[in-house]
């Protein structure tokens, strides 16, 4: 991995729905007593950086299961993930990595914040996100991950045959993902912006944002091995032309079972 930038990685809750109205703006859903106290037993509000699982070569001792299945209930920082993330990518087939383009786990958290956003936004100018058919950025905010998918990015928001839409998995659906939309659809027209590409504020609206009824997590800890399952998955079965006229394809709640989850997590846990 390349040299790790000096940012502040704190995680800072930032109101979604900014003072400026030329930005869009994602509707708050309420939610009743029974899911607040089930957040707030989940604990979404403390950051998910507080357990480090070291990403390290396989040891020669010999490990138990349960050691090695109690270090994966762990919270993923930041560092881990990508590291977790390195490993899982380069055992997919290059024929389908070809097909995507990824960014860094903490762009979208830095892009947030006003301070760092024109530093993202040069870094994500230097990679061919135009040129594949998606593009990954995972997400983590308010201390969750999830994964953000663009779709046909690079199409022309007219096209009907290679329909541009946004797809956003998130294993904590009660928690609702469409709270970042605002900053999302904000993200979105500034890559355009800075990409040159004529698109604007208006047209970024009418890009379908699709949220699909994945499978969910079970505590507050597993969002970030969820993600990388997410993206173990996508990967392997996104078509090559994907069409919104066929969503959700296999992206449904019954799509894989926790069970599969911890097996996927304990490999890529030992470099698969």
């Amino acid at each position: 991995m390349g040299k790790k930038k000096q940012v502040d990685d704190s995680i800072i809750p930032i109101d979604i729905a900014p003072s400026d109205p030329g930005y869009l703006r994602a509707s708050r859903k309420k939610i009743t007593k029974q899911e607040a106290q089930r957040l707030r037993s989940l604990k979404l509000t403390a950051p998910c950086f507080l357990d480090n699982i070291p990403c390290r070569a396989r040891s020669k001792r010999r490990v138990t299961r349960k050691k090695s299945t109690s270090k994966l209930k762990n919270k993923l920082d930041s560092g881990s993930f990508e590291c977790y993330l390195e490993t899982l990518w380069s055992r997919l087939p290059a024929d389908k990595r070809d097909l995507f383009t990824r960014l860094d786990c903490q762009w979208f958290a830095w892009y947030r914040k006003a301070s760092y956003r024109e530093k993202v936004l040069s870094w994500v100018k230097r990679k061919e996100i135009f040129s594949t058919k998606y593009v990954l950025v995972p997400i983590v905010c308010w201390g969750h991950w999830s994964l953000l998918i663009f779709c046909h990015f690079g199409e022309s928001l007219q096209s009907k045959t290679r329909t541009p839409c946004i797809l956003l998995l998130d294993s904590l659906q009660m928690s609702d993902p469409l709270r970042l939309e605002a900053d999302i659809r904000r993200f979105m027209f500034d890559i355009y912006k800075a990409k040159g590409r004529p698109e604007n504020k208006r047209m970024i609206y009418q890009v379908p944002l699709l949220v699909p009824k994945v499978p969910q997590q079970r505590n507050g800890k597993e969002c970030g091995n969820f993600v990388l399952y997410f993206i173990n998955l996508f990967v392997k079965s996104a078509p090559e032309n994907f069409n919104i006229n066929d969503y959700p394809y296999f992206m449904k709640n019954d799509w894989f079972n926790a069970e599969a989850v911890e097996r996927f997590c304990e490999r890529l846990h030992f470099g698969m």
